[in-house]
């Protein structure tokens, strides 16, 4: 059974949900769209997000500091989703290029991630990655006390590389 979003039901099965083949894709970072309605013919590429709360079970050092592990795995998450909706496929997460971490989380911090394809290869996505800070633990004033912040804070970014056979691209043609 084909559930919302192209997701199939059990495995095995088969039923994938069928969807009409809409990019044609060249060897630049620049993907034209058949019968595109955006400006010049230029679409953008596949962009994913995601918001998620940093549990006490996410807290690995002293003082409710979150492991960068943690952040990454939702990149790991990101790039999964992006390679599905690129290619009708998940993919194999091949290599960060850059990682870098810039604030600090912790427990009760909700973190938005945020990832884009920037480049397309024949089976390689480069893609690009974000997590924000959007609300802040305030564990000083209560337990559960937390702040909406105004301004979101990177706390990390980073560059990756996943790869989809060409035999598992099935939203893909070949110009």
């Amino acid at each position: 059974m084909v559930l919302r979003g192209g997701q199939r039901e059990g495995k095995g099965d088969g039923a994938y949900k069928k969807r009409p083949v809409y990019l044609s894709y060249l060897r630049t970072a620049k993907i034209q769209r058949d019968n595109c309605k955006e400006k010049g013919g230029i679409m953008s590429l596949p962009e994913a997000f995601l918001r998620v709360r940093m549990g006490q079970r996410d807290a690995h050092y002293g003082g409710n500091l979150v492991a960068g592990a943690k952040i990454l795995e939702l990149f790991g998450d990101l790039i999964t989703e992006l390679a599905i909706r690129n290619d009708g496929d998940e993919g194999l997460f091949r290599a960060y290029e850059t990682i870098e971490f810039l604030a600090p989380v912790y427990a009760g911090d909700f973190i938005e991630a945020r990832g884009r394809i920037v480049e397309v290869g024949n089976t390689s996505r480069r893609c690009e990655f974000w997590a924000y800070k959007v609300i802040a633990a305030r564990l000083e004033i209560s337990d559960s006390a937390a702040d909406l912040l105004s301004e979101p804070i990177l706390v990390c970014r980073g560059v990756g590389t996943t790869v989809v056979k060409k035999e598992l691209q099935r939203l893909t043609t070949k110009q």
